[in-house]
């Protein structure tokens, strides 16, 4: 069967044949086509495949496919690339171009001839390469890390007869030519190279300890066969006793046929001095597959086996512990089982068990059963555990801390609806728990609901339901216990009505039948949303005891529809049939549409009337213009709470010359006399005119204020141009000014390849501030100059005070953090491949205009060697004579090879 169709046929046709059953057998993995020209469908040898031509670009799941010739196999789950194209790894962020590429759906594997693999950071090619789940492997193979830099020749890369590539960790080659600028210059039979993961870098590190004398730790990076890989780790402790430590850390991908991953760390070390012998650090888990007949997916398992010792005191509880979990689960088309165990072994715990041990556990989970509206779903599990005694048991806490027991736990959910009669629903639901015990203890968690729901005229529904639960029973393990007993029938009533349009009203209550005094109240509320009136009201009251327990409600009168709100439109399922062209719209309500009124308020039996708000707006012709009042009135106490006023006025006769805006917001405090709000006036919405002020309008004692005030002016935030200049400080509403007031401003602009900051802070006479002078002040800007050099430079300069005036004295200080400039170095038209730097970072200190300490200026000459793969660094701190050297190389940070000072030559390598 073929077909075809003009121009590119897009996912939403295509991905219906191919979703839909096509690659419906890909295992997990999802294919989806965003183009192509023809599909066409064939069986060859009893094995079916899709062909796919055109420009064909593929998505499975996150990975993109390109090429111009697509053979899917639905049997063999394999796509075959025909011919130049190209597969983008979303995961690793890789790139794959090459001829016949052939990409495994089951196994996530890619392979291909003549193939070139990239990202950001490296580029392989080789003449066939295979690429899986966390490994690469290549024959003929090319590899630089060099290319992302776009130079030719590259500065170094290796060829070598087989490639292997762990991305993130290292790269390993076999019969390996290291060349230079593309020319060979050594032959090594085996090369590994460390890549990002710094974790697993090579690592060689001497020092000398007060205790331990010379020391010395080295990671060294192997490699066995084309599945495993790792790091032996040496220790030497001059002064312990053994004095050598030694260890393993490795990580092996799919070594056996049901095994996926296998991870090692392991290290034996010396015991701290005095102490004598080894303590040990283990972390060992494998995790694989195990195909099944008849499953629906290999069974899957984990092991996991821990101990750690070394840095524990002798006494810690944990010392000598090992810890083993393991754990598979296999999924059935009938049912899904699951085995764990969880054990220590070592000493016996003296505390409670944080997690319980499984010694072990089964767990059989059978498939949802449904038959028309029943269903039903069970799970069982049973094991022997030890975990913490539940202290609520009395026998269970009589043999100790911990206990061991066995334990049977059922657990069903059962469900069922049906509709008895027209208009009304029936739901029945039942949740069990039960868990038995090797003790003779038993719990049981029940739940059972029953729900039959009538409706009338579409908009009234009522409804009836009983339920009923029980707990019980007391756990002997302390991490399923169940904290009191529970058992309760309640009896529940609810109604919702539309009495009449726009208004609703609805009633629920509760009835306990097991429940002799404190019954849940009853909860009304009542809801209208008719024109000019907006209310939402509830309550809830005490049926028994005929109390009211809680009541609130908010109000609102306001002409904001616009139209009429008879209904007899909205509503025309309530008119009786043949009568609708008699029914005339309700008159329109008379309300202003510029004025709203709102109220709210409520009470409480434990706290009595709460807080009553009243407030009223005023609206222009449009929204934007608005003038609100509002007050709070403590009804209990009785006083007024706060008094607010809010407006907003845009101008609107000419919006391009005249867009004027006037906002703020006030508030006054009675019981704390406090006076709070703020004001802006903008302008065409780029210059703002501000102010804003907190005030007691009595002041307390002992202060020298009565709050703050400011004004300020500047442009709106969000500009490439900014400036705000603000005058105020402290104010005394008793002596009539300011006590310490302050001017300052600030200006910053950007520009493509420059920025400038200033900051300044002026202090000006006040009645308890005599003096004008300048405290603060702040510089930071930058300038490009072409790709070539650039400048930058932050400044700050501060004054302090110390004493009484006017024998007060000042300490002005200069930071300079710092002035830098740098200027590449390289040919025309490519990325400067060096950098020459300086930069002063010091700072100056003056007291009453004199320089304290004074010291010559101490710049920092660099150079900076910059060739993308690899980097070079050097530094001379001219103040300190300070002369450093250090190396970086792909995804890893510089690393100082020496350090000269004038005590001596420093070799980290040597000595860190």
């Amino acid at each position: 069967m073929t077909t075809r169709r003009g121009g590119r046929v897009r996912a939403a046709l295509l991905g219906l044949g191919l979703l839909g059953g096509l690659l419906g057998g890909a295992q997990a993995r999802t294919v989806k086509i965003v183009s192509a020209d023809t599909l066409e469908l064939r069986q060859v040898d009893d094995q079916e495949l899709v062909i796919i031509t055109g420009e064909v670009e593929l998505r499975v799941d996150d990975d993109v496919v390109r090429a111009r010739r697509v053979e899917f196999n639905r049997t063999r789950r394999t796509l075959t690339l025909i011919g130049a194209a190209t597969y983008r790894s979303a995961r690793d962020g890789q790139n794959l171009s090459g001829e016949n590429l052939v990409v495994e759906l089951g196994q996530e594997q890619v392979t291909g001839e003549d193939v070139l693999i990239s990202d950001s950071q490296l580029e392989i090619r080789g003449q066939e390469i295979e690429r899986i789940p966390g490994q690469l492997r290549a024959t003929g193979g090319y590899f630089t890390t060099c290319a992302r830099c776009g130079r030719t020749p590259n500065d170094f890369a290796f060829r070598a007869e087989r490639l292997l590539l762990y991305p993130g960790d290292r790269l390993v080659a076999y019969r390996a030519q290291v060349l230079l600028a593309d020319v060979p210059v050594l032959f090594l039979p085996v090369l590994v190279v460390p890549l990002n993961d710094r974790e697993r870098q090579p690592r060689l590190e001497v020092g000398q300890d007060a205790v331990d004398g010379y020391t010395v730790q080295a990671d060294l990076p192997f490699s066995i066969g084309d599945s495993t890989l790792g790091t032996t780790l040496l220790r030497f402790y001059q002064n312990r006793d053994p004095s050598l430590g030694l260890g393993v850390s490795l990580r092996s991908y799919a070594p056996l046929a049901w095994v996926d991953r296998v991870n090692l760390y392991a290290l034996a070390n010396p015991r701290p001095v005095g102490r004598g012998g080894y303590d040990a650090d283990l972390n060992f888990g494998v995790r694989g597959r195990v195909p099944l007949e008849l499953a629906l997916r290999d069974l899957e398992y984990t092991l996991g086996v821990t101990r750690s010792d070394i840095g524990r005191s002798d006494t810690d509880p944990q010392r000598g512990v090992t810890n083993v979990t393991f754990g598979a689960r296999v999924d059935y088309p009938l049912f899904t089982a699951e085995f764990s165990y969880v054990n220590r072994f070592g000493p016996e715990p003296t505390t409670a068990l944080g997690t319980p041990l499984k010694l072990p556990e089964v767990t059989v989970d059978p498939k949802m059963y449904t038959n028309g509206n029943l269903s039903a779903d069970f799970r069982v599990s049973a094991g022997r555990y030890t975990g913490a005694s539940n202290p609520l048991s009395r026998s269970a806490s009589a043999q100790g801390v911990n206990i061991t027991t066995e334990r049977l736990e059922e657990q069903h959910s059962l469900a069922y609806t049906s509709r008895p009669w027209e208009n009304a629903d029936l739901s029945l639901s039942n949740t069990f728990t039960g868990r038995y015990y090797g003790t003779g203890a038993r719990t049981v968690q029940l739940n059972f609901g029953a729900t039959l729901t009538q409706r009338f005229n579409t908009t009234n529904t009522f409804s009836v339901g009983l339920g009923y639960l029980r707990t019980e029973g007391t756990s002997p393990l302390a991490f399923d216990a169940l904290y009191g007993r529970t058992l309760s029938a309640p009896l529940s009533v609810t109604l919702s009505t539309v009495p009449v349009p726009d208004v609703t009203f609805g009633v629920s209550y509760s009835h306990d039948l097991f429940l002799k005094a404190g019954q849940p109240p009853a909860s009304f509320t009542l809801n209208v949303n008719r024109s000019p009136l907006s209310l939402n009201a509830s309550s809830t009251v005490d049926l028994s005891a005929r109390e009211l327990k809680t009541f609130s409600y908010s109000a609102t009168l306001s002409n904001t529809t616009g139209n009429a709100t008879g209904n007899a439109t909205g509503n025309a399922a309530l008119v009786p049939a043949g009568t609708a062209g008699r029914v005339k719209a309700a008159p329109r309500p008379q309300w202003p549409s510029t004025l709203a009124l709102s109220a709210q308020g409520g009470y409480d039996q434990g706290t009595g009337l709460q807080p009553f708000t009243v407030s009223a707006t005023v609206s222009g012709d449009v929204r934007t213009n608005n003038f609100t009042v509002s007050v709070t009135h403590n009804v209990s106490t009785p006083v007024i709470n706060e008094a607010r006023l809010t407006y907003s006025l845009s101008r609107t006769s000419d919006t391009v010359l005249n867009p004027l805006t006037l906002s703020g917001t006030e508030r006054l405090l009675p019981p704390s006399g406090q006076l709070i709000g703020d004001a802006s006036l903008t302008w065409r919405g780029r210059y703002r005119l501000s102010t804003a002020h907190s005030l007691s309008l009595t002041r307390p004692p002992g202060a020298t204020s009565s709050g703050t005030l400011s004004v300020s002016a500047g442009t709106v935030q969000g500009g490439a141009t900014n400036w705000n200049v603000t005058y105020g400080g402290a104010y005394d509403l008793l002596r009539g000014g300011f006590t310490r007031p302050t001017l300052s401003g600030s200006l910053g602009t950007t520009r493509p390849g420059q920025s400038l900051a200033l900051g300044a802070t002026l202090n000006t006479p006040g009645l308890d501030q005599p003096r004008t002078e300048l405290t603060r002040a702040s510089l930071d800007a930058s300038w490009q100059f072409g790709s070539r050099a650039a400048l930058s430079g932050r400044g700050t300069y501060a004054r302090t005070r110390s004493g009484a005036f006017p024998d007060d004295r000042a300490t002005d200080t200069l930071t300079l953090d710092p002035l830098r400039l740098s200027v590449g170095l390289g040919r025309n038209g490519q990325p400067p491949g060096a950098y020459l730097s300086g930069s002063l970072r010091q700072t100056f200190t003056w007291v009453d205009g004199v320089r304290q300490n004074p010291a010559p200026l101490s710049p920092v000459l660099g150079l900076t060697i910059d060739r993308c793969c690899w980097a070079l660094q050097a530094e001379a701190d001219l103040g300190l004579r300070r002369y450093r050297l250090a190396v970086g190389l792909p995804g890893q940070s510089f690393y100082p090879l020496f350090d000269l000072t004038g005590d001596g030559l420093n070799v980290p390598l040597i000595n860190p």
